[in-house]
This record gives structure tokens, C-alpha cells and sequence, in this order.
């Protein structure tokens, strides 16, 4: 699978997850934003992981 799309949706609590498990796809200024020119496919198993433990389950990729 080539994760091609990252985003996140509404309802970020900014917990720092995503950041501290893919820190090069996801940065925290105030809530979790998609760093513009991620490669996603560098960062394909992190970015899952992210989005797994995500727990209010915002993270989204395709």
C-alpha cells in the first residue's frame, strides 16, 4: 500500500502522539498539522502507527 494523502480531521485534542511517533509527517504548533512535502512513503509504517494510536481517531490516510 503507497499512502499517497494524509490529513487530519476535526477534533484534535493536541496530545503530541502523532508528533513523538512520526515526527517527520506530523508537527504540533497548536494542534497536530501534516508537515506541507512529507514523504509519505518513507514514512508509510509511522504514519499507520500515528493514526492507530490516535485516540481521538483523527488522523486519515489513503
Amino acid at each position: 500500500m503507497a499512502i499517497k494523502k494524509v490529513w487530519i480531521e476535526e477534533g484534535c485534542t493536541s496530545c503530541g502522539v502523532c508528533e513523538s511517533i512520526c515526527p517527520d509527517v506530523f508537527e504540533m504548533p497548536d494542534e497536530a498539522e501534516v508537515i506541507a512535502g512529507a514523504d509519505f512513503e518513507a514514512n508509510e509504517e509511522c504514519i499507520i502507527d500515528a493514526a492507530e494510536s490516535c485516540p481521538v481517531e483523527v488522523i486519515k490516510y489513503e
